[in-house]
């Protein structure tokens, strides 16, 4: 198992908690979930949620929200957070189920996939953000909730790695958009990118930055309901 390198100065102060899930297992919840998404605001590559229960009676150390820390740090905890929690689980939209159905229902449907991975019932769930696009009938719903809730933190992470990854496999295929360093959101090198080769097989090309393509052979599609996609 890979070492975690020390934690720098500035995250020693920035832990997050077991304050919500402990509330929500003395109510007689045994399987809370934390949940959190990743890839929303990509112009390519899959929306990604993770899923995760994390146990009552061990703690892990110098876990934290994942946009606090470096790429080499979340790999370093990936393989700690999959030998520490109870489940974990991965669900993705493709960047066709993206464009086909709009960004809030692809991620009700990543949502989904990721809960069904689980192999449990969950008993409660912990959101990230305001919007609860799980629909279980009991959820928290926590405003930077990956810095507060260590279910939240550990889900971030593992569906932050697990996407890093598979945009790094895809930059093998598309060299010409620099997906290794991009992870697919927007970026100059990405934007001319994509003026100088058009939008590839995993472009989501119903969002907006699809209208400035200089390409007449690409129209940018609508989804399911109707309307057009705009990246958020």
């Amino acid at each position: 198992m890979t070492s975690v390198p020390k934690l720098r100065k500035a995250l020693k102060s920035s832990s997050p908690g077991l304050s919500i899930e402990r509330r929500l297992w003395a109510a007689g919840h045994d399987n809370v979930v934390g949940v959190d998404e990743v890839g929303r605001g990509s112009w390519a590559g899959p929306l990604t949620i993770g899923a995760v229960v994390v146990p009552v009676d061990r703690r892990i150390y110098k876990l934290r929200d994942s946009k606090q820390l470096k790429e080499p740090e979340r790999e370093a905890l990936f393989e700690r957070i999959i030998a520490w929690c109870r489940c974990w689980s991965i669900g993705h939209a493709s960047a066709a189920e993206c464009d086909r159905l709009g960004m809030s229902d692809a991620q009700r449907l990543a949502a989904r996939r990721a809960i069904a991975g689980l192999g449990v019932e969950p008993s409660a769930v912990i959101l990230d953000g305001k919007w609860d696009f799980v629909g279980h009938p009991v959820t928290e719903k926590l405003v930077k909730g990956d810095s507060i809730s260590l279910s939240i933190a550990a889900a971030s992470i593992l569906a932050k790695v697990t996407r890093d990854r598979m945009m790094r496999s895809y930059a093998a295929s598309f060299p010409m958009y620099e997906f290794e360093k991009n992870k697919g959101y927007p970026s100059p090198a990405h934007r001319t990118a994509l003026h100088g080769y058009g939008g590839s097989a995993i472009h989501r090309m119903s969002w907006s930055f699809a209208d400035d393509l200089p390409w007449s052979g690409q129209h940018r599609p609508k989804t399911r309901s109707g309307q057009l996609s705009f990246e958020s």
